[in-house]
């Protein structure tokens, strides 16, 4: 594979704490306190205006008001709540190294993406970050990893590779019909990744070199 598409949260860095704190505050705004930020890791990588209507019954107006209110956290503190996965910049230098051309695409609004790729002193790995809008006119991961093959003129669908720990990201993949390998040392399990129809899964960010090669 030439070209590797990488998700963010959860496969790149764990970004549990920032991202459970921020829909914990938008919650608040809504009369809804949870104190265990475990409850809200479910929140973790899908879109967050389908996540307030799929958890918490939230209708378009009030999904859209919780992401504001996400966003009030996230933007200040929680962007930066964050921690990169042990070996992930050894691994994207080794990758690099071996000829591959690396791009993120998450579902994570693009503007954050970059910012939290720089304070982690990643983006020299990556020849593009795509992710999503702030107003949701592109969210999807299928939208996203679209995207993300028409800006970087990548035709040869037979030489992609998407990379990512959730449902959202096989699905995402398969749409379009590109090979995905699953993670587990994120926020999915082996059964949601094997349901969702992973090609490969890697247990560790170890082993994620190997099968990435083996995949040439």
């Amino acid at each position: 594979m030439k070209y590797i598409l990488m998700d963010l949260d959860g496969t790149l860095t764990n970004p549990k704490i920032g991202i459970t704190k921020s829909v914990q505050y938008a919650l608040n705004a809504f009369n809804t306190w949870e104190p265990d930020l475990d409850n809200l890791c479910k929140y973790i990588g899908p879109p967050l205006r389908v996540s307030f209507q799929e958890f918490n019954g939230f209708n378009e107006e009030e999904a859209e008001a919780a992401v504001a209110k996400y966003r009030e956290y996230f933007a200040v503190t929680g962007l930066f709540e964050n921690e990169l996965y042990e070996g992930i910049d050894t691994l994207l230098a080794k990758l690099k190294k071996a000829g591959k051309t690396l791009i993120v695409a998450t579902s994570k609004p693009e503007i954050f993406a970059k910012k939290i790729l720089k304070h982690f002193k990643l983006e020299q790995f990556f020849t593009d970050i795509c992710g999503a809008t702030l107003d949701a006119s592109r969210s999807t991961k299928e939208e996203v990893i679209r995207y993300a093959l028409d800006k970087n003129g990548i035709t040869d669908y037979t030489s992609v590779v998407m990379v990512g720990d959730r449902i959202h990201d096989i699905e995402g993949a398969k749409n379009v019909g590109i090979t995905s390998i699953g993670v587990l040392y994120g926020f999915g399990g082996r059964e949601e990744l094997e349901e969702a129809g992973a090609d490969r899964i890697s247990d560790t960010v170890d082993a994620l070199y190997g099968i990435i090669m083996d995949l040439n």
